[in-house]
């Protein structure tokens, strides 16, 4: 009987231990701030390729840069 009570007190402090344990906290608090980002971010995209998709304007660069071209050039003409 008196085994079996060492035995169970060896094993409470050994739980004890791991429940104060807290190293690796911060590494758990750091990978679910990650997650989170990172779901934020694939949000964010979704939604952002839903738009372009369902858009009718051409959302091009080079489209968009010749059309800033001509108006500046139209502008100097009519002054």
């Amino acid at each position: 009987m008196k085994k079996i009570k060492i035995k169970l007190v060896k094993k409470m402090t050994g739980l004890r231990k791991i429940m104060n344990e807290n190293s690796a906290q911060g590494a758990a608090e750091y990978i679910l701030l990650f997650g989170g980002v990172i779901v934020i971010a694939l949000l964010a995209l979704t939604i952002y390729r839903s738009y372009m998709n369902t858009s009718d304007v051409s959302l091009k660069a080079k489209d968009d840069i010749i059309d800033v071209r001509n108006t500046i050039l139209d502008n100097r003409t009519h002054v």
